[in-house]
């Protein structure tokens, strides 16, 4: 889904449903609903600091990831979402508590610098979130710099790495992660494929094999798993209409584990913990997307039971109830992502 342009930050993909797509590597931390972002200039008034005047968001959803921050309208008429790389915040205010504070929205603030200009980002949380927690994650997440090590991680395993300040996943296509970018020659023709293929499959047994050594190493492993199973799930995706996969069921093994891979590999499922009120909402649309798949696979129709083991398999340890389930599938219709997904109980 396309994004509308703002002056100041770039879009953030969003998925049919209206959920955020996601970086390699990049995994949800914190939500806060009723959100805006003013530039420090326009909520206070003056034109005194010298940084940059964008333009205001008002009324959106604002997503904490590993990577960056997300800000989503709330209006289903506006489609307007941005991405902020933490990796260009170049300074995060202390939160102050004072007595005049108490008669106005809670607010913080963050300095942050794209394509060479800079301004004062102030976040003005007009919701019932909790955003004190939020704050404290913004500052875990931003001293962490997770997006460091997934361009270490890329740059090792001879894939293009991209950059800390990347605010948007590359496009993919159907030869997507199979070919170097560091200037050597590029492998071209089936052989080639077959060659990569070869190479991915012998790592992942190799993976498979220390995972299961023992508890400690699957559980350091089970995160690497996710996203190694997330990478060939969207291989697959990407590669179901191409000629080159079309027929050559042995380039991904059988048709059983193509099955299997693309039911596993939600890497950042929704949480309660993570989306706090918006968790049935946001579980709907992250559902909304998980169950295309299965349905065109099973012509249309596929029984909700069926769904809830495969959609619990793909989150991994972050496992729902039957009743939040129900609750996700009868939220489609109001948030308009009940596209063609029936069920059958």
């Amino acid at each position: 889904m396309a994004a509308a342009p703002h002056n100041f930050f770039p879009p953030a993909s969003l998925t049919t449903s209206g959920r955020p797509v996601l970086l390699p590597g990049e995994v949800e931390c914190q939500l806060l609903s009723g959100v805006d972002l003013e530039s420090e200039d326009n909520a206070s008034g003056s034109n005194s600091s010298g940084s940059y005047d964008f333009s205001p968001l008002k009324s959106g959803v604002l997503i904490l990831t590993t990577h960056r921050l997300l800000w989503l309208s709330s209006d289903s008429s506006n489609t307007t979402a941005i991405a902020i790389a933490l990796g260009s915040i170049t300074h995060i205010f202390s939160a102050k508590k004072s007595i005049k504070a108490m008669f106005h929205s809670p607010r913080f603030r963050f300095q942050v610098s794209v394509n060479s200009k800079s301004a004062v980002v102030t976040v003005v949380v007009r919701g019932k979130g909790d955003w004190e927690a939020f704050f404290a994650k913004l500052w875990e997440s931003w001293r962490a710099r997770a997006w460091e090590t997934s361009d270490t991680v890329s740059k090792e395993s001879g894939g293009s790495a991209s950059s800390s300040s990347s605010l948007v996943p590359a496009p993919s296509s159907s030869s997507g992660g199979l070919y170097s970018s560091d200037g050597s020659v590029r492998m071209v023709g089936v052989a080639g494929i077959l060659r990569k293929e070869q190479e991915m499959w012998e790592n992942t047994d190799k993976s498979l094999q220390d995972a299961f050594q023992d508890l400690n190493a699957l559980m350091s492993k089970a995160k690497e798993m996710m996203t190694l199973a997330e990478k060939m799930r969207q291989k697959l995706l990407s590669g179901s209409n191409s000629q080159t996969s079309s027929g050559n069921d042995d380039e991904m093994g059988s048709k059983e584990m193509q099955d299997w891979l693309l039911s596993v590999g939600i890497i950042s499922p929704v949480t309660k913990e993570s989306a706090g009120a918006l968790y049935h909402q946001q579980l709907s649309r992250q559902l909304a997307d998980f169950v295309r798949v299965p349905l065109e696979r099973a012509g249309g129709m596929i029984n909700l039971i069926d769904i809830y083991c495969l959609f619990n398999r793909a989150r991994g340890t972050e496992l729902i109830s039957p009743e939040d389930l129900l609750q996700a599938c009868s939220l489609w219709e109001k948030f308009d992502v009940y596209t063609s997904h029936a069920s059958e109980i």
